[in-house]
């Protein structure tokens, strides 16, 4: 498996698709992922045309376990943020 790419590979990567610099290129994804950031944690959903939909869902309280010790103990609810990826980014990299 290749590595993940990096946030200044990403960076260049956008400068070059828009015809940029890099500064305005980083700018534009810093200020994508404060909007995308605000939104989710405000309760929101964001869709990504093409890539996906990222939303925020409530877990309930449970019962866990501590895998070590095997203890088990309640869990206080909280979110986790989810993704669900679009179905032609699923169909690009599989055929």
């Amino acid at each position: 498996m290749a590595k993940p790419m990096t946030k200044t590979q990403l960076v260049a990567a956008l400068a070059e698709e828009m015809g940029s610099d890099k500064k305005s290129a980083s700018a534009a994804l810093d200020a994508i992922t404060g909007i995308i950031t605000k939104e989710v944690s405000g309760g929101g959903a964001v869709t990504l045309p093409g890539v996906g939909k990222i939303y925020c869902r409530e877990r309930p309280e449970r019962m866990v376990r501590n895998p070590a010790t095997g203890e088990q103990f309640k869990k206080e609810a909280d979110k986790v943020v989810k993704m669900t990826i679009a179905k032609a980014l699923k169909d690009s990299v599989n055929g």
